[in-house]
């Protein structure tokens, strides 16, 4: 506990049980760390990988062994697909019984080694300090990630002298910060040359806190940019050069300009499956990419790149603007003149354009009258599915750290837990659930735990009685066959809300959709839960099918 606060913790987020109970007593005899009882484990990671993705800090979450450990993998593992920096410690059996199937004993070590970004199992009680400081080392620096500390139970009930390092050096762990000066004067040119030009920026800008440097490079250039689903906000939906999201739900003008760039700048990205699909289809066009991101085992892994570039996101795009600076240097706008005609003209499709309707709640509108009723200004948290699609085309991020989704790893569940953790972080902030009635009854016991805490999160139901991600593409690929993703035994939200002690609204009406809202909203310490009854056959669009390539969109049904 003196380690914890010795790296300023602010909450810890934890389930109790008998491998921790040493710990437990001693959380009890302190209270410059508060401790948040969660109703089950995933939603402890969850919550504090909430706290994380909206702060610049280190969450962290206590569990138990055994079935405790084995309930936060899933947690664990959302957020390192994400890239986000936890501490999780857990709790083991003593250490005499490893190893010989001991009551609530797991290999936690061995099970979480493919989904952090470290771990250990501490055998020694004099060993704790120097551990836990070299867990948040490696948390927070380099490409962040979650990093597991697994303790046996007698190692906590021993004593020793307190003594917590000032430094950590570890001989195998440096990530390089600065970029190589030659390839940033490289990039700068091959940008300074392009005909058609596009920058795009992913979850490391965000994570980096990088996003005023990178709008300031956007606007310098003044070049189109796009981000990914993890990237949203780190550059504003509102300036001129935002071409919107890009890949499998993106923008047709986003997706285009992608595919039919000349020189690529990519800040913070890992040309994932999701963003660019087949690379095959990609590599159909030629282009010069640049590469910039502080883990060297990404560049070059999906796509090939003609000037990689190690570093720190913030510091490259630091030394990128130094270099346009010192030699003067501007984009012709006479050059890049075609390829915004033609960017202009991809955006006249209007690709997130939907038809609206005075008789049935549209999922789109809702999400565009959540913008308007907190200004753009909310924190924003979802769970998976299409309500996570529509959230991000049509929520308009201007600031970063404002959304918080699980896009790696894609976790139902996440959504509420997330909220807890963001709430915390910032109390007096608007913060928004958006979910689906498929995903909120993932970890919709955590309602409870939002009463226990009085946090007045505001969440947003698109309920369209459907597992809404997996009813569509059944519809679109596999001839209409809805095989399993009907939901017929729904609880009443408004009453469930309501036995947890919160509110409860039913909205039927487009037009009582802002009513509502505006209601909810203006209830600052209530947790308001709105049930909106949508269409329950509104499709995600654009969408671009798996193995096709960024220029192979679906626009609408129509394009079927």
């Amino acid at each position: 506990m003196r380690c914890l606060q010795e790296e300023k913790v602010e909450y810890v987020f934890g389930y109790p049980g008998g491998a921790v109970l040493f710990l437990y007593d001693e959380i009890f005899k302190q209270d410059a760390v508060r401790h948040v009882l969660v109703r089950h484990e995933q939603a402890a990671v969850h919550a504090a990988d909430g706290y994380a993705r909206s702060t610049e800090k280190v969450g962290v979450a206590l569990v138990t062994s055994g079935p405790g450990a084995t309930n936060a993998v899933t947690g664990i593992a959302t957020a390192y697909m994400d890239s986000i920096p936890l501490v999780i410690i857990s709790g083991q059996v003593p250490t005499a019984a490893i190893g010989l199937d001991a009551f609530q004993e797991v290999d936690t070590v061995g099970i979480t080694r493919p989904c952090v970004k470290h771990n250990f199992l501490v055998r020694d009680v004099r060993d704790i300090a120097a551990t836990i400081k070299k867990a948040f080392h490696i948390a927070r620096t380099g490409r962040p990630g979650p990093v597991l500390v697994d303790i046996p139970k007698d190692v906590t009930a021993q004593r020793c002298e307190y003594a917590y390092p000032e430094s950590v050096t570890l001989r195998s762990y440096n990530p390089v910060l600065k970029g190589h000066s030659g390839q940033i004067r490289k990039a700068v040119q091959l940008l300074l040359e392009a005909r058609r030009p596009m920058i795009y920026t992913g979850g490391g800008v965000v994570l980096a806190n990088a996003a005023e440097k990178l709008t300031r490079l956007g606007r310098m250039l003044g070049f189109p940019v796009t981000n990914t689903l993890m990237g949203l906000g780190g550059y504003p939906a509102s300036d001129k050069n935002f071409v919107g999201m890009l890949g499998m739900h993106g923008t047709y003008e986003a997706n285009m300009a992608m595919h039919y760039c000349d020189v690529l700048l990519a800040v913070g990205a890992r040309f994932d499956d999701r963003v660019i699909g087949n690379t095959a289809h990609f590599a159909q066009e030629p282009r010069r990419i640049i590469h910039v991101d502080i883990d060297p085992s990404s560049i070059s892994k999906r796509v090939k790149v003609d000037v990689p570039i190690v570093g720190d996101v913030g510091d490259v795009l630091d030394d990128m603007i130094a270099c346009l600076e010192a030699e003067q240097a501007k984009p012709d706008p006479a050059r890049v003149s075609d390829w915004w005609r033609q960017i202009g003209e991809w955006r006249s499709r209007d690709s997130l354009g939907y038809r609206n309707s005075d008789e049935i709640i549209k999922p789109q509108f809702v999400v565009q009258k959540l913008w308007e009723v907190t200004e753009g200004d909310a924190f924003v948290t979802t769970d998976v599915g299409q309500h996570q699609m529509w959230s991000a085309q049509y929520y308009r991020f201007d600031k970063p750290r404002r959304w918080v989704t699980s896009g790696g790893l894609g976790t139902m569940g996440f959504g509420l837990p997330a909220a807890m953790g963001v709430q915390l972080a910032n109390p007096g902030s608007p913060v928004a659930c958006i979910t689906g009635e498929g995903s909120i009854q993932m970890c919709i016991q955590e309602l409870s735990t939002c009463k226990q805490y009085r946090l007045p999160i505001k969440v947003l139901s698109l309920n369209n009685r459907y597992l809404g991600m997996v009813r569509q593409w059944q519809e679109i690929f596999h001839g209409n066959r809805y095989s399993e993703s009907y939901m017929d035994s729904l609880p009443d939200f408004v009453k469930l809300a309501e036995a947890y002690g919160h509110i409860g609204i039913q909205v039927t009406k487009p037009g009582d959709v802002e009513g509502a809202l505006r209601e909810a909203f203006a209830r600052k310490n209530d947790l308001v839960f709105m049930d909106f009854q949508i269409d329950q056959t509104e499709n995600v669009y654009p969408m671009i099918q798996g193995g096709k390539g960024l220029n192979e969109m679906i626009l609408s049904s129509e394009d079927l």
